[in-house]
């Protein structure tokens, strides 16, 4: 069972700074590792701060071995009531890089604030000041971070890591997203306007429609989720890239079928129709914005392809 802070002594509290100093240290140096590939600057930034943890952690042993010996007992953060329950790097199939540094952010204080209370609780004035030095050095820590960010990371450097960043966002998000997208937008045209014509009747192309929708969203989602875990591709999360490729799938057909929640045959098909031209050319623009395709290029395959899912879908309704 975990332990108060209040029932620590000296001895133990110096323990325990000791672990805190090395885990911290090990954190940083996993969030470097992760981020070396993609944003080499950065993670050059979190080895500084894996070094800044290791001297800390260095001057503490020195401190423990002047005042209790050699052996120092394994006392770590979870063997301790309040602090932060974090969750391991290493499970993290991808790290992004604000999460690393809210993460990193979140860590300092939450150290800063373990000196201060251990200075209060300590009674030997050489460990008392040692303890209220590294909270200073703790409190002043994030502009470190920040003077070693404009040290590391050059004009260049930040221009390439944002670009780098970008990548990631489109093969992570916005690919799943659009391919979900244009799946939703296409292929249920051919049922709802088939069930549209064939009935004439909106409440039946609505039915049809919403069915062909939700139906498309969970195979895109499942289809996309078990695709690759996403730890050689880059792709990030599967969970991550199921949940948008499944949600973009059922709106771009949910898009097209509301308009048959009216009750007049001929204005919900107008409308339909008008909502299919919306969503393609917002599809065309997704491709030329992120995908580097040429706008009118990107439009004429997008139409082309729409327009015979959306004749074939009348004509098998009209047969």
């Amino acid at each position: 069972m975990a332990i108060a802070f209040k029932n620590l002594g000296e001895r133990e509290i110096l323990a325990l700074a000791i672990s805190l100093e090395e885990e911290d240290g090990r954190v940083y140096a996993d969030f470097a590792e992760k981020l070396r590939t993609d944003f080499p600057a950065t993670a050059k930034v979190f080895e500084c701060m894996r070094d800044e943890e290791s001297e800390h952690r260095r001057r503490l042993i020195e401190r423990y071995r002047e005042q209790f010996g050699e052996h120092i007992p394994l006392i770590r953060r979870d063997d301790v009531k309040g602090f932060i329950k974090r969750r391991p790097v290493w499970l993290a199939g991808t790290l992004r890089i604000e999460a690393a540094r809210k993460a990193a952010e979140s860590m300092e204080i939450e150290t800063r604030r373990f000196y201060e209370v251990a200075a209060q609780r300590t009674t030997d004035a050489k460990t008392r000041q040692l303890l209220d030095d590294l909270a200073e050095t703790e409190r002043q820590h994030e502009q470190l971070a920040g003077s070693l960010e404009r040290e590391n990371l050059t004009e260049s450097a930040r221009n390439q890591e944002a670009d780098a960043q970008r990548r990631l966002f489109v093969l992570q998000v916005v690919q799943p997203g659009l391919a979900g997208l244009m799946d939703g937008s296409v292929s249920t045209l051919a049922p709802l306007f088939a069930a549209a014509f064939a009935t004439h009747s909106s409440w039946d192309a609505f039915r049809v429609g919403l069915a062909a929708s939700t139906g498309a969203g969970i195979s895109m989602g499942f289809a996309e989720a078990l695709s690759d875990d996403g730890s050689l591709s880059g792709r990030g999360h599967p969970l991550l890239r199921g949940v948008v490729c499944g949600l973009m799938t059922t709106i771009g057909g949910i898009g097209h079928t509301f308009p048959y929640l009216l009750g007049n045959f001929g204005l919900a098909t107008t409308v339909a129709v008008g909502v299919v031209a919306v969503e393609l050319a917002a599809i065309s623009y997704i491709r030329y914005r992120y995908m580097d395709t040429p706008l009118l290029s990107a439009a004429f395959q997008v139409v082309v392809g729409g327009v015979l899912v959306f004749l074939a879908g009348i004509l098998i309704g009209n047969s």
